[in-house]
């Protein structure tokens, strides 16, 4: 089976795909493969079939358990396993199509907004990264306050060169986002501010990145979960996806329009932005008392 997951690596390469979705994909079909190994013993893997679909679907289900409380797994996680069979269907067997969206789980969208981490929140988590008076203490302090008040998403802030971003006009420009689509992003002062205070103190000429580590070389991602792991509050954790939602739905409160906040966003699907639409936990209870 290595030599079909070999040959799937290399296609998704060929597609473009970036190097965590394929990590992604790769140990997605690991797990299948070796669910196919341990139920049917020294069995010639031959390709996807499907029987073995609906068998694996039922064995994420209602058997594999996770976890410390030993859970089932929850509906997105299946859908995230399927939807690399579903890959590995399109790009390996494309003549023989055994699985599709169709058969993901459906998943109830809940009605109140993903952004439940509120701006004390997020302003409380900025300020423990600028007391931390650490040596990377302004340029963390800094990228998260991009993320937060730009929408952008941790990889686009990773790329930015320094000709990407004017703080005199206060726009950036993402040359590179998601899909290889280009736009335009508006900086408002707190995010202005930060950077022209982090570019006093990191100025290393011999470098074309915004952002860099000591020796002048892109930031790994890993780099920053570790920040946003090292200063998270352990009841409220803030991840770099969570600061983004947080953009999305403040927003939409502050009477942007959902064209412009998908616009900002990089959102190639308006209804990706629409979701944002809903009501915080927040907002639900101040209406509740107004019953």
């Amino acid at each position: 089976m290595e030599k079909y997951l070999n040959e799937f690596i290399e296609k998704l390469k060929l597609e473009g795909k970036s190097t965590n979705t394929i990590k992604s994909y790769k140990a997605h079909m690991q797990e299948y493969f070796q669910w196919f190994a341990d139920s049917f013993g020294n069995t010639e893997f031959k390709g996807l079939y499907r029987s073995n679909i609906q068998e694996y679907k039922n064995y994420l289900k209602n058997i594999k358990r996770i976890g410390k409380d030993n859970h089932n797994l929850d509906g997105k996680t299946i859908n995230a396993k399927l939807s690399a069979l579903a890959k590995y269907n399109e790009l390996m067997q494309p003549d023989n199509i055994v699985i599709s969206k169709s058969d993901y789980i459906k998943i109830q969208e809940n009605a109140i907004n993903p952004a439940e981490i509120t701006k004390e929140d997020i302003e409380a988590f900025r300020q423990r990264i600028l007391q931390s008076e650490g040596t990377h203490a302004l340029r963390n302090y800094a990228i998260v306050t991009v993320m937060m008040y730009t929408g952008l998403r941790i990889s686009e802030v990773l790329r930015l060169k320094k000709t990407d971003v004017s703080t005199i006009t206060g726009e950036i420009r993402v040359t590179d986002g998601k899909g290889e689509k280009q736009r335009i992003v508006i900086m408002n002062s707190k995010v202005i501010d930060a950077i022209n205070e982090y570019k006093r103190h990191y100025n290393k000429e011999e470098t074309e990145l915004l952002f860099y580590n000591a020796n002048g070389k892109p930031l790994d991602r890993t780099a920053i979960n570790k920040v946003f792991w090292e200063f998270r509050d352990k009841d409220k954790p803030i991840s770099p996806h969570s600061l983004r939602h947080y953009f999305c739905s403040s927003a939409l409160e502050a009477g942007y329009t959902i064209s412009e906040v998908a616009m900002l966003a990089g959102h190639s699907n308006i209804h990706t932005t629409m979701k944002y639409t809903n009501p915080s936990m927040k907002k639900i209870k101040e209406r509740a008392e107004l019953l």
